[in-house]
């Protein structure tokens, strides 16, 4: 049995990556595959933390599927803006919605 250390552990350097990622990059599609990368680190604590506090319960499952769903309806949202903002600037960096400003 793997012990939970390794699962937090996982997580932390899931969200830390990602975190990296959308600090450091300046692509749309780069910037929206490390907040999916945050989503997922704290889905991963969800899981972890409802199997060790609370063995027997399903809450923290249920409540990690949810949070899947609404980062799925986050991911289709996004990247209806990124292919707007591609067709009005030709380009999917970050510097191309400074002029959606005025």
């Amino acid at each position: 049995m793997i012990p939970v250390e390794c699962y937090l552990v996982l997580s932390a350097l899931l969200f830390f990556i990602g975190f990296f990622g959308f600090v450091t990059r300046r692509n749309l599609v780069a910037m929206l595959i490390c907040v999916e990368l945050i989503l997922n680190a704290v889905d991963m604590n969800f899981a972890v933390l409802n199997r060790y506090l609370f063995p027997g319960q399903l809450e923290g499952f249920f409540f990690t599927l949810f949070s899947i769903g609404v980062s799925a309806a986050e991911t289709a949202v996004a990247i209806a803006i990124i292919i707007n903002v591609y067709r009005n600037f030709h380009s999917d960096q970050v510097n191309s919605i400074e002029n959606m400003k005025w």
